[in-house]
């Protein structure tokens, strides 16, 4: 992830809450330390736990959870902020104490995933768009309230013949311009996510362009929603040719890039 400087004073923020966001944001990519994404939905719990016959019920979950916040102190040398599932920012451990406390008594910034997944783009060839932003302002002020200090939310775009097409390039990159816009409205850091997928049979030029073209739309709409960039965070995609090509490129034979699936 990275961060960036802006071009505009984004007046519509205090000087206070412009330095609170710069504050967290660069708290999440101190030197050295990553994030732990623990954002799973219970959808994904319960095939997590299928595999090893455990039922998926909330206390299971809870006690997953526990598990990775309470594994040892020596996490906080790597790990500087956790993305939670809603249920589990308001959990707590076996003797009472919330996980959001828990990770802010060991310098861990706690993070909650905003989006609602994926959903089809209407008049493209299968593209799509993410959805949550209806009530998203009022849900970003709750999180904040309780402990939460950045956000995540993923967009999604495929490679294909004819894909992404500027209409589904453009429409994510103002999602999540408004999506950026809205948690800062509300204090949180927003990690801002445009994933351009690995599947396909396009080669390493294709990903290239077409993630150079992604980016330059979402940084467009970023500035046109004045949203404060050095209040942000970007996760990019890697740069590699599509899962099914077959021609690959020398560094991707010399490298073992998993690509992890487990949203």
């Amino acid at each position: 992830m990275a961060t960036l400087v802006s071009t505009d004073a984004s007046g519509w923020l205090s000087e206070q809450a412009r330095k609170e966001l710069v504050e967290t944001a660069r708290a999440i990519v101190a030197p050295g330390k990553g994030l732990l994404a623990a954002d799973e939905s219970t959808g994904t719990m319960g095939k997590r736990f299928a595999n090893i016959g455990v039922e998926n019920t909330e206390e299971n979950r809870r006690r997953y959870r526990q598990l990775l916040f309470t594994c040892d102190k020596s996490m906080t040398a790597s790990i500087s902020g956790v993305i939670l599932f809603h249920e589990t920012l308001y959990q707590k451990t076996d003797n009472g104490t919330p996980f959001v406390k828990l990770l802010n008594d060991m310098g861990i910034v706690p993070g909650i995933k905003v989006d609602k997944g994926v959903v089809q783009l209407a008049g493209t060839n299968g593209e799509t768009t993410t959805q949550g932003m209806d009530d998203l302002g009022k849900r970003c002020k709750q999180y904040y309230d309780d402990g939460a200090r950045f956000a995540k939310w993923r967009c999604v775009l495929k490679i294909g013949e004819h894909t992404p097409s500027p209409v589904a390039i453009l429409e994510n990159a103002n999602v999540l311009a408004r999506y950026a816009s809205t948690c800062q409205q509300n204090g949180l850091v927003p990690i801002v996510e445009p994933e351009v997928l690995p599947d396909g049979t396009h080669d390493l030029a294709r990903c290239q362009r077409v993630t150079e073209k992604v980016l330059a739309a979402v940084y467009k709409a970023l500035s046109d929603h004045h949203v404060f960039l050095e209040g942000t965070l970007l996760k990019p995609n890697m740069v590699t040719p599509g899962m099914d090509c077959p021609k690959r490129s020398v560094s991707s034979r010399r490298c073992n890039c998993g690509h992890s699936r487990h949203r």
